[in-house]
């Protein structure tokens, strides 16, 4: 393939705490995992993480636009993966409201030709909080399910996971480590992430 016809992709990660590598010994977090599953040559494939901890979806609603302008191109194919926060009911924000602001966003992206991939929010180590979490979780499915974009829901497969539970119990911020950061790359990976890009790639 010549350099000419090559792809080439620019994708920003947009999320709360849990898209930076904090809480992995290993330094990666779930995007870096993701990352090196991910080919980066043929077609050339830039992963932009930008983490702000503690955001709701209202705070993100504010910066996305901003935030993407300085990283995305005319000259290269631009996609938009939002890793949803959980924090949004403890914030006191409706889930109406919360589904408004996904689909705010997700629907400028589209106007604008970026193409939006959803991954959901991860249960709470507060487990009170878990049932409106998951209401949460549902209507962020069916923000997507409406537009076509794919969604990853890491609530359902990690809520009763007992690795998830013990890391995020024993997290003095919150966040999950080793074992947490590696279940959500699974679920990404295997969950349309390949598809999405266009990629025939075996995880």
């Amino acid at each position: 393939m010549t350099e000419e016809a090559r792809r080439n992709i620019r994708i920003v990660v947009l999320g709360d705490g849990l898209v930076s590598a904090a809480g992995d010994p290993k330094g990666m977090g779930w995007v870096g995992r993701v990352t090196a599953k991910t080919p980066s040559t043929s077609p050339r494939i830039d992963i932009f993480v930008l983490p702000a901890p503690d955001e709701t979806t209202s705070m993100l609603a504010e910066r996305w636009t901003e935030e993407v302008k300085r990283r995305f191109s005319a000259e290269t194919e631009n996609r938009l993966v939002i890793a949803l926060s959980n924090a949004d009911p403890a914030a006191g924000i409706s889930i109406s409201r919360s589904r408004l602001n996904i689909a705010t966003i997700v629907d400028e992206a589209k106007r604008a030709g970026i193409e939006s991939f959803l991954v959901g929010p991860t249960p709470h180590r507060n487990p009170e909080l878990n049932g409106e979490i998951e209401h949460l979780a549902t209507g962020f499915e069916d923000v997507a399910a409406r537009r076509g974009i794919p969604f990853v829901d890491c609530f359902r497969p990690l809520v009763e996971h007992a690795g998830w539970n013990e890391e995020i119990a024993l997290s003095e911020n919150h966040l999950p480590g080793q074992t947490g950061h590696g279940l959500i790359a699974w679920l990404v990976l295997n969950r349309g992430w390949y598809e999405w890009l266009g990629l025939a790639v075996e995880n």
